[in-house]
């Protein structure tokens, strides 16, 4: 199957990389961990190792060529002639048919030598420019007149009458009578026919003859010899046709003839011809086809050469045409519809004249049965009853046009990595996807494939593997959905004991869709982290009347508050006290997590204003919250010990992210985020930056900003903020007055600004103890 086998072992050895790698694991690391986990960890089923080694499989059973694959491979290519329909031939070839009208006129088959020499005298006539017989004529006519005549002889002779009036009139009449002498007359004054004969291809079939018939036959074959061989290596013969006799007609009609061919077919092994033989090698000698021979006369007898190579037949050259062949030197017949797509003319309707005379002019005509009672039938992707004659002229037509189903090493290429490349495909994609969607996929992407490589059959005559890409997709989707049944309900009940208490069904539903993206244990993640506090809640739990009063305000919050962070996925990590944190971009990747988290943070806010409203109504307590966010690494997993574990996160970013929301107390504000998260989200939403601080227990000053909505509604805040950051520039170079204008100038359009307001203080603060030089402009938090 393989030009050169290197390829196909270089190929599949690029998929042994992730074995070897695996090897590789276990030698390095199996110092440092248990033997025990680290043989499960790198044995583990996955469907991507099951991809792997289906597709490994296939790559194998692809090289040896399983005989079962390889039948439905080529029941795949008739299906894609059938589909491709008919395909018009060039016009230069015909058939003159042996058919029922033919039998009925000219008396049943064989018919007298003398009917086909007229056969042969009109289609020269006809202007036939190559005519071609897929019949031989291996035995002498039966002829009662010509064995009276030679009986008469014997009886003069035996009487000895030696008059030669009698014996000039006997021969004479033995003449009329020798109908082999007329065709071969026939023949040679028409110098345009091309007989056809056939090959013995068992040492059985030849047995009965001696050494003198098989030299003779040989002889009358010499002319369909390829007269010029070019072998770029020593050729491995044994993958040739041999044959050990042949069939061959009588000697003047092979001596008259212009050329001869055989017409050995060789079926598949499901009966059909999809092969044209055109070498047979013979005694010393290769042999051409009957088309082949018929196209050398036909083309005016261009140069015919075989080219040999190390693994067999390269291929065919007559003229200026290649003709790509197996190494066996078989040419794939392109069949262009069913009998009868070239057009087929009566015997009879020829030897009687009645066609017009231009019917062959400059013709190929190939001569043979299409009679059911002959029944010179075979079985053609198009029919299991085709014309065998036609199958000559099909070849003919191929060749001419250069019409030629092709495939070689470029396609073995590009098998292979259809094989690979789809069944990866399969083995990526599938796993991620839920079972409806997951079998719609690879409906679509196998249907898809089968129309592609269909429609590249139809427009190029390129011949790629159909089966073996198909029946991997399909195997690795069963062998994953297989495994994936038998894996799936663990995994379920594993994630919604994990998850049932703090995520939203929305998102345990979609963990259980895709289980591989969870992945339990500390691991270093980019998380978005959000705190919100209540403020004063000592104060209000100390005014209510009851303590049912205080639970049922605190469940009404945090229920409402849960809810918005549900709505935007958000993993709620734990209640503290009145105090919500909830986590963003775990356990599922989210990559806008920043953008979710200051989105909850606004519709907390909105929510709480709706809650405030009803409290107020009802006589109960007002609450406000401060909310603070961070985005940045975070350590996120089971943390806990063995017996009991919860899934948090930890770190600086998470710290961070409780100081900010404490932060809103000195500033007089709802949200606080820091810089890493308003780089995230600034170009959706509208924040203003509050200051530089640092926090307590931290160094590094952090810019902080307060969230006001989304840029949609930046006019309600753009011009108040806008000056805003005029006076926090002028506070950054210490210019007290400018700064304490500016920041009025805000208070002029929002009255209530605590951020404007906590400025004027701390410039006229400042102004009085004026700071130490170099002065950063930043803040320092001596409280949480």
């Amino acid at each position: 199957m393989f030009g050169n086998n290197t390829l196909f072992f270089f190929i599949t050895a690029l998929l042994c990389l992730d074995f070897q790698s695996m090897f590789g694991i276990i030698q390095q690391n199996l110092r440092g961990m248990a033997m025990h986990d680290q043989l499960k960890k790198i044995f583990s089923i996955s469907p991507l190792k099951i991809a792997l080694l289906v597709i490994f499989i296939a790559l194998i059973m692809f090289y040896i060529d399983v005989q079962f694959l390889r039948f439905m491979e080529l029941k795949a290519l008739d299906l894609r002639m059938i589909s491709r329909g008919t395909v018009s031939p060039g016009g230069e070839t015909v058939i003159a048919a042996i058919d029922e009208k033919s039998l009925s006129e000219l008396g049943r088959w064989p018919w007298p030598r003398t009917t086909i020499a007229k056969l042969v005298d009109r289609l020269k006539g006809y202007g036939a420019k190559a005519v071609g017989f897929d019949i031989v004529f291996a035995e002498p006519d039966e002829n009662s007149s010509l064995k009276t005549i030679a009986d008469l002889s014997q009886e003069f002779k035996r009487l000895r009458i030696n008059d030669r009036r009698i014996q000039s009139l006997l021969h004479k009449k033995k003449m009329l009578a020798d109908t082999d002498a007329i065709l071969a007359k026939s023949i040679e004054r028409s110098k345009n026919v091309t007989l056809g004969y056939f090959f013995h291809l068992s040492e059985r079939e030849a047995a009965h003859l001696s050494e003198e018939d098989i030299e003779a036959a040989a002889e009358n074959i010499n002319t369909s010899i390829y007269q010029i061989i070019r072998a770029s290596a020593p050729p491995d013969e044994s993958s040739l046709i041999h044959a050990y006799s042949a069939v061959t007609n009588l000697k003047p009609l092979s001596e008259a003839a212009e050329n001869s061919g055989y017409f050995n077919a060789f079926p598949d092994s499901d009966g059909t011809l999809r092969w044209s033989p055109l070498v047979i090698k013979f005694q010393d000698n290769f042999y051409s086809s009957l088309p082949i021979s018929l196209l050398l006369q036909y083309l005016d007898w261009p140069a015919l050469t075989l080219k040999l190579a190390g693994f067999g037949v390269e291929g065919v050259t007559i003229g200026d045409i290649d003709i790509p062949t197996d190494e066996y030197g078989r040419l794939l017949t392109n069949y262009l519809g069913p009998g009868k797509t070239f057009p087929h003319y009566s015997i009879s309707d020829i030897v009687k004249g009645r066609l017009p005379a231009d019917t062959f002019k400059n013709k190929i005509v190939i001569v043979g049965a299409t009679a059911t009672a002959i029944y010179d039938m075979r079985v053609t992707p198009f029919s299991a009853v085709y014309p065998g004659v036609e199958i000559h002229a099909t070849v003919i037509d191929n060749i001419l046009h250069r019409n030629f189903l092709r495939q070689s090493t470029v396609t073995t290429i590009l098998d292979i990595c259809a094989i690979i490349f789809f069944g990866l495909i399969i083995g990526i994609v599938v796993p991620r996807l839920n079972a409806i969607t997951g079998i719609i996929l690879c409906f679509l992407i196998v249907v898809s494939f089968v129309g592609v490589n269909t429609l590249v059959f139809s427009r190029t005559n390129i011949w790629l593997n159909l089966i073996y890409p198909v029946l991997t997709m399909l195997t690795i989707y069963l062998v994953i959905t297989v495994y994936r049944y038998i894996t799936e309900e663990r995994e379920k009940k594993k994630i919604r004991g994990a998850f049932q208490y703090y995520l939203t069904a929305s998102v345990i539903n979609e963990m259980l869709k895709y289980p591989a993206k969870l992945k339990l244990g500390g691991d270093k993640k980019d998380l978005t982290v959000l705190f919100s506090d209540i403020r004063g809640f000592t104060t209000v739990a100390e005014n209510m009347k009851t303590p049912e009063e205080l639970v049922h305000l605190l469940n009404e919050y945090l229920t409402a508050m849960t809810n918005v962070v549900f709505t935007h996925d958000g993993l709620l990590d734990k209640y503290m006290g009145d105090a919500i944190m909830a986590v963003f971009g775990a356990p599922l990747n989210q990559p806008d997590h920043p953008l979710r988290a200051c989105k909850t943070a606004l519709g907390m806010m909105d929510e709480l204003k709706k809650l405030q409203k009803k409290w107020a109504d009802e006589g109960r307590p007002v609450l406000t919250i401060g909310i603070g966010i961070n985005s940045g690494d975070m350590v996120v997993g089971n943390m806990g010990s063995e017996m009991r574990f919860d899934y948090t996160v930890m770190g600086d970013s998470v710290n961070l992210g409780s100081r900010l929301e404490g932060i809103n107390k000195e500033y007089g504000t709802n949200i606080v985020i820091s810089e890493s998260t308003h780089n995230a989200v600034k170009d959706v939403l509208f924040c203003r930056e509050l200051d530089s601080v640092r926090v307590k227990g931290k160094n590094l000053p952090v810019k902080i900003y307060e969230l006001l909505g989304e840029k949609k509604d930046a006019e309600k805040w753009e011009k108040a903020v806008g000056i805003f950051e005029e006076g926090l520039s002028k506070y950054r170079q210490c210019l007290w007055d400018e700064a304490i204008i500016s920041f009025q100038r805000v208070l002029e359009i929002k009255a209530d600004d605590a951020p404007a307001k906590l400025y004027i203080v701390r410039c006229r603060e400042l102004k009085k103890n004026p700071p130490e030089e170099p002065w950063d402009g930043v803040f320092t938090m001596t409280k949480k």
